[in-house]
């Protein structure tokens, strides 16, 4: 549930909705029976003190027990809702978001993300406000715990996939853009477990996030200058809920969000064989990684939840998304940056490369993103089954939209979740295939519309 503060409730992220859908959220698992006890964390940014206070006075006063992992990552709230034995979990962050906003995340007792269908539930119970509290005598009762961040390094340390003997041999020197968020706590504790030299910057949690937060190239001059300056090995940029990664190379060189996945999964096609999973607006290059190393690559839904669903029917080793979100099923299933640099590390320091000349393993593509305002009048199911009935002959793929593979290339059309808009990716071998493919498609539905 995310939104900017302020303002009416109903239309942003105000107090009155918080309450109402953290009471949905309680409501929703006592009802389904889980145990009664919720793990929540937040990011660094600056509304989480008092969205915090919120959500634990409201899920105590429900009867529910809170364990309090206070300013923490993502993926560390995932394994601490396992590793509590909790009937789910809130995450408050508004992930790659400016400041204006938040948001809450909510898990199952698996650590994962609820499922659409616990979704809907949510939304329908919401709008009820048919909420049962607690009385006195049986209000919740609130613990914080302080070395959630901690187990969630040690288990990291403990996968047989990754490298530690060599990684601490090797000694890397890291520079870490920490968006003066939560990765401020947790690189230096990972960094510790790997023996690396660590130098951070933005590393103030104050929540007033030095550039815009999403692990971007043209946000990331600083770091890239700051890995020259330091002859790093090395930089890390993370959003501010530590579950997305993106690397800049020891020459300062920003290898690419999308590349973080087909990096780790080709390290990992190495050791543990097995297929691999992204959704279809990630790149291709994926897909050439796992059929090189000869195993089956598979496409999902645009979104986390969708990943780790067909993750799990074809039983892959690893998976994500192309915003630099990696999934690794034998930590959890749950986007995690900390265990993505670990991966990366074992993979530099056992075959003896540098990250650029690592980087040049991985088939090389370009992409463009573009979109179409949505207006009342236009019927979007329309519209895509008219593109797809176009590209009849072409492999489609229409489980989310649709994603047309044209030359060497592919398109992929869908409406966006989050936002009034279609939106429209492509991919080529150059600039000149991936922008021809767009140029190609925009034209095809401008004269549909």
């Amino acid at each position: 549930m995310r939104g900017t503060l302020g303002g009416q409730p109903g239309d942003n992220l105000t107090p009155v909705d918080i309450i109402e859908f953290t009471s949905a959220y309680g409501t929703l698992l006592l009802r389904n029976n889980r145990t009664p006890k919720v793990v929540i964390g937040r990011d660094g940014r600056v509304s989480g003190p008092q969205v915090e206070a919120l959500v634990v006075n409201t899920l105590s006063m429900l009867g529910i027990d809170v364990i309090n992992a206070g300013l923490s990552t993502t993926p560390t709230v995932e394994m601490e809702v396992v590793a509590q034995g909790a009937g789910g979990g809130i995450i408050i962050t508004a992930s790659h978001n400016d400041m204006r906003y938040n948001a809450l995340k909510f898990l199952n007792e698996h650590g994962n993300f609820i499922n659409a269908a616990e979704g809907q539930e949510l939304l329908d119970l919401g709008a009820e406000r048919n909420f049962d509290f607690a009385v006195a005598a049986d209000l919740g009762k609130v613990t914080e715990v302080h070395d959630a961040m901690e187990r969630h390094v040690s288990e990291i340390a403990k996968l047989p996939t990754v490298k530690l003997d060599a990684i601490r041999k090797r000694n890397f020197t890291i520079v870490v853009d920490c968006i003066n968020s939560t990765g401020a706590l947790a690189l230096p504790i990972l960094a510790d477990e790997l023996n690396c030299n660590c130098i951070l910057i933005n590393e103030a949690i104050d929540g007033t996030f030095a550039h815009n937060p999403e692990p971007l190239e043209h946000n990331l001059i600083d770091l890239s200058k700051a890995v020259v300056a330091n002859r790093a090995d090395m930089g890390i940029a993370l959003d501010p809920d530590v579950d997305r990664l993106a690397f800049v190379d020891e020459t300062g060189k920003y290898c690419g969000e999308e590349y973080t996945l087909v990096m780790v999964a080709n390290y990992l096609l190495g050791e543990t064989p097995g297929p691999t999973v992204s959704n279809l607006s990630s790149t291709k290059a994926l897909r050439d990684v796992t059929e090189r190393h000869g195993q089956s690559y598979y496409a999902a839904a645009v979104g986390e939840v969708n990943v780790v669903t067909k993750m799990t029917e074809v039983g892959a080793i690893i998976g994500g998304e192309g915003n630099g979100g990696i999934i690794y099923p034998a930590l959890h299933a749950g986007r995690d940056a900390l265990v993505g640099i670990a991966l990366i590390m074992s993979a530099l320091a056992t075959q003896e490369q540098t990250l650029s000349s690592y980087r040049k393993l991985c088939p090389d593509y370009i992409m463009t993103k573009d979109k179409i305002q949505l207006t009342p009048e236009l019927d979007v199911d329309d519209l895509l089954s008219k593109v797809a009935t176009h590209y009849k002959d072409n492999e489609l793929d229409t489980q989310d939209g649709v994603k047309i593979y044209i030359r060497n290339g592919w398109a992929h059309l869908r409406k966006s979740n989050t936002e009034p808009i279609v939106r429209i990716y492509t991919e080529g071998q150059d600039e000149t295939e991936a922008h021809g493919i767009a140029r190609e498609v925009k034209e095809l539905v401008a004269g549909i519309i």
